[in-house]
């Protein structure tokens, strides 16, 4: 829930009075011209990554404000995913990148292992497993960018723009995973868009 969020960069307003409740388990879709607010919007959501600048306003997340969460916690709830792929990945080959955030936390061995064959089994990334992550594809590098936030298990899932450096088939491909995101692990996700192609019929709200 987000209530009267304003944004100001010294005499510029950047968000005027926001006020939305973004359904639970929905897919919400920020749309609009290149400027408007939208990624300034959706970084609100994950306050490690809000723009600098004097903010007032409440963003409650499950009830409580976002603003109290520590890092770990929106490590592990709130994830992620930037516009373009290379942004995003830090290690050399795949599997190091989804074992990445969750030796950051600290979690064993024998759990880290369980989870990310899971998460490499609904992406279906197995055959590229330990490839070079120079090797893949926009698109590959997209899915690996969201397979590695999903391996944290989040509850939401923020995503910038995540088609702007796809071709149009991957974008397709990157939409239909989010679609099962969604609907078989129940995540609530909200992105920002410019594919409304493929954006309005895969959003509960736009």
């Amino acid at each position: 829930t987000i209530e009267d969020l304003n944004l100001y960069y010294g005499a510029f307003q950047a968000l005027k009075n926001i006020n939305i409740i973004l359904p639970e388990k929905q897919i919400t879709a920020f749309i609009g011209p290149s400027g408007c607010g939208k990624s300034t919007l959706l970084r609100h959501l994950k306050p490690i990554l809000t723009p600098h600048g004097k903010t007032s306003g409440e963003i409650y997340f499950d009830g409580k404000s976002i603003y109290d969460l520590s890092d770990r916690e929106q490590a592990e709830n709130i994830g992620f995913v930037m516009q373009n792929p290379d942004n995003q990945i830090v290690t050399d080959k795949v599997w190091h990148e989804l074992v990445f955030g969750l030796e950051s936390l600290g979690i064993n061995s024998a759990e880290i292992r369980s989870k990310v064959a899971e998460m490499a089994s609904f992406f279906g990334i197995q055959n590229w497993f330990y490839e070079n992550v120079t090797n893949l594809s926009g698109g590959q590098k997209q899915i690996l960018n969201l397979a590695s936030v999903m391996v944290m298990n989040p509850t939401l899932l923020l995503l910038d723009e995540p088609s702007s450096q796809l071709d149009p088939i991957s974008a397709h491909d990157f939409f239909t995973m989010l679609e099962r995101i969604n609907t078989e692990l129940g995540v609530t996700i909200i992105l920002s868009e410019h594919n409304l192609s493929e954006v309005f019929p895969l959003s509960d709200k736009v």
